[in-house]
């Protein structure tokens, strides 16, 4: 099995303890209540942020929160039941960067099957003009690709958005990009 898994000791749906086990019709060990039937399925989680462009430049928000507390990320977060990605990503970054965004495409999906999360980027322009810390920022700035403070981003998801965002600028196109991440982040 890819990823860690989660332990869940007790059913959620009837209190009574649960086993790891393949269950009927399926083709990998799942947490399984013996007593009432259900099947705890453990999925990626997805994390939905923008490249916010403005001005020639991206908006970077430094972490006021863990994991990765003071370093820079892009504006994105984890998605919300009830939410489509791209509203996801607009609500992030308005939480993290006060910031209010116009979509204009999907850019990225990356995988990250060690740590069970997929992140999904979209880019996008500032709209109005305006950005401030949000509650789980320290700062918030734009940055071109010479000044990013390239050491002190937070995730390896974050470094290979930019690096992609960047040279699809340089060479005049945007593509929408796939990609697995397989390294972890940098202490």
């Amino acid at each position: 099995m890819t990823g860690e898994k989660a332990a869940v000791n007790f059913c959620s749906r009837c209190a009574a303890p649960v086993v790891w086990r393949i269950p009927p019709g399926d083709n990998r060990p799942r947490h399984v209540c013996e007593a009432c039937g259900t099947i705890h399925y453990q999925n990626p989680k997805i994390v939905a942020g923008c490249v916010l462009e403005h001005q020639g430049k991206v908006l970077l928000c430094r972490r006021a929160i863990e994991p990765r507390h003071g370093r820079w990320t892009l504006p994105a977060g984890f998605m919300e039941n009830g939410e489509t990605m791209e509203e996801a990503a607009v609500r992030e970054t308005f939480e993290e960067a006060n910031a209010r965004v116009e979509i204009d495409a999907l850019f990225s999906c990356l995988d990250i099957p060690r740590i069970n999360q997929v992140y999904v980027m979209f880019r996008g322009r500032l709209a109005g003009g305006s950005f401030s810390p949000g509650a789980e920022s320290l700062d918030t700035r734009l940055f071109d690709e010479a000044g990013v403070p390239w050491e002190e981003i937070a995730f390896p998801a974050i470094t290979r958005t930019l690096e992609l965002w960047f040279r699809d600028r340089r060479n005049g196109a945007f593509g929408t990009h796939t990609d697995v991440i397989h390294r972890r982040a940098a202490p």
